[in-house]
């Protein structure tokens, strides 16, 4: 039966990591700097998403919380790391002790060690209007939030024994300090003393409502017994749960936190759970962490992982290329593409004359197959030899000669220096790097008066399809090598022209009929 639904991929990787807050892109930052293949799923509900600006980060004081995620996003990025928008539903585990991660947009990540970086979910009491200005007048923590209310009208509920440590502290931040024990909570009446001997206005009955202004600001709270006490803050103590409903299968549990307050994963010192394999990094082990030393936990764990993948590597004599194992993976079964030659590349090279050409990420040959047909002497580059395997077998059945050569095109001098007329490269998966290797590699294999034609997709179609969990992209672009990234190479370089460089819709060619991206085209020539 004909279907138009996309096919489901199956990524592999090094590291797959659960949330993409400041815990997971942290770990990602160290994990992808020791050469190790990561794919961060984000579902984008962080657990300070209500609000409007993160505090007490050295260097980033008062940065909005998303404005911080797209900076640590492009950092990691930069290394290749790849961060997609969508949800793990459920992790399980292979024969062979890896992980498969299942997405809600129907794909699914195989990876050697997973990071737990969820966090927890915080629970507010059922208080009418608490909820709507939760991140903004109502807040938790005196180191979050406290400067910015400090001399204001600070209300307190008091709902939990562990609440009295932040009100030491809010008094200290506003003369106009209030604690309402709410609801009856049981706390010593001793602790309520000593707050009414410092100067605190102790107040005991049921909260009903949060009081709002015209302008949407809280002026108050509403007793059950009508009485009303003014407020420009209210601070209160959640419950806290942790996020670890995708790992159930696995047999990783929360534990009762100390405070009583709520739940917390229990991990040792490298961040190691009770699952092997299986780790865990940020407020999901400590709930009371803030920003930054949850991205200093990440950076810790994920530095612990990257050191156990290495001692496991050399138990096995292993130098693994992750991004080697997840094309061959790609190319195992079917046949992927058409076998017909990309139409950009048809076009624009019609009036060069033949000579020697490298392919790089020739996949299954398509573009070699033609270009050897067209009398150039072509070498075929792919990471991935079982497509070089699918290619050279078609070549031969074509009785036409192609060079096949497996290389990674951000390994130290990946390709012959200055030794082609022309160096093609079309939708070229290249892992960015942070010293442009990948570039470079590139551009110097071109030989003097030769050409560079690199190809890739138009990107803002693809970063917008990757915001649907229900129709969820299985790459992230940004990870990857851009005609941006190249044009800023050859613009910095005296020795190119850059010919063309523009956007146009996709000729004819290997593209399906359902697929209808733009093309990016850079063409250059060194001179």
């Amino acid at each position: 039966m004909h279907t138009n639904e996309a096919p489901r991929i199956q990524r592999h990787c090094d590291v797959a990591i659960v949330g993409g807050s400041a815990t997971g892109l942290a770990a990602a930052l160290q994990l992808g700097r020791q050469r190790r293949s990561v794919i961060v799923v984000d579902s984008s509900e962080p657990r300070n998403a209500p609000a409007t600006h993160m505090h007490s980060y050295l260097g980033h004081e008062g940065l909005p919380p998303s404005a911080f995620a797209a900076l640590s996003r492009e950092e990691v990025r930069s290394f290749g790391t790849e961060v997609l928008s969508d949800r793990v539903e459920l992790v399980t585990r292979t024969d062979d002790g890896r992980f498969v991660l299942e997405l809600a947009g129907g794909h699914s990540i195989l990876a050697r060690r997973v990071l737990a970086a969820t966090g927890v979910r915080d629970e507010l009491p059922d208080i009418d209007g608490l909820a709507e200005h939760w991140g903004t007048d109502v807040i938790s923590c005196p180191f979050c939030h406290g400067y910015e209310v400090r001399d204001q009208r600070i209300v307190q509920l008091l709902t939990h024994s562990a609440g009295l440590h932040p009100a030491t502290l809010f008094r200290h931040l506003s003369s106009a300090f209030t604690v309402v024990v709410h609801g009856g909570a049981d706390i010593e009446p001793s602790a309520l003393d000593l707050l009414r001997r410092g100067g605190v206005n102790v107040v005991e009955g049921t909260v009903s409502r949060v009081v709002a202004g015209d302008d949407g600001r809280v002026t108050g709270i509403e007793l059950s017994d009508q009485r009303r006490i003014d407020a420009d803050a209210i601070v209160v103590s959640t419950r806290f749960t942790a996020r670890i409903e995708p790992f159930a299968d696995l047999g990783l549990r929360a534990q009762e936190h100390p405070s009583g307050l709520g739940e917390f994963v229990e991990a040792d010192a490298t961040g190691a759970t009770s699952v092997p394999g299986l780790y865990a990094a940020g407020n999901l082990t400590d709930p009371s962490r803030q920003v930054l030393p949850s991205a200093a936990d990440g950076s810790r764990v994920g530095a612990m992982i990257a050191m156990s993948l290495a001692d496991e590597d050399l138990e096995t004599a292993a130098r693994t290329s992750a991004n080697q194992s997840d094309w061959d993976h790609r190319y195992g079964g079917e046949q992927i593409w058409s076998g017909n030659p990309n139409g950009t590349l048809v076009r624009e090279i019609s009036s060069l004359t033949p000579g020697r050409v490298l392919d790089v990420g020739a996949g299954e040959g398509g573009d070699a197959i033609w270009l050897a047909e067209q009398k150039w002497n072509v070498t075929a580059a792919d990471i991935s030899q079982r497509a070089l395997d699918r290619l050279h077998a078609a070549a031969t059945a074509h009785g036409l000669d192609v060079a096949c050569r497996q290389a990674d095109a951000n390994a130290q001098d990946a390709f012959e220096p200055a030794a082609f007329d022309l160096v093609t490269a079309h939708y070229a998966s290249i892992p960015r790097t942070r010293d442009r290797r990948g570039i470079k590699n590139l551009i110097g294999a071109v030989a003097p008066g030769g050409t560079l034609l690199f190809v890739g997709h138009d990107l803002e179609p693809l970063r917008d399809a990757g915001n649907d969990h229900g129709h969820s992209r299985p790459f992230d672009p940004d990870a990857y090598l851009r005609v941006e990234d190249v044009a800023a190479a050859l613009g910095d370089s005296p020795e190119w022209q850059i010919e063309t460089w523009e956007k146009r819709p996709r000729p004819a060619g290997a593209a399906s009929a359902g697929h209808h991206v733009h093309d990016e085209v850079l063409r250059a020539r060194r001179r």
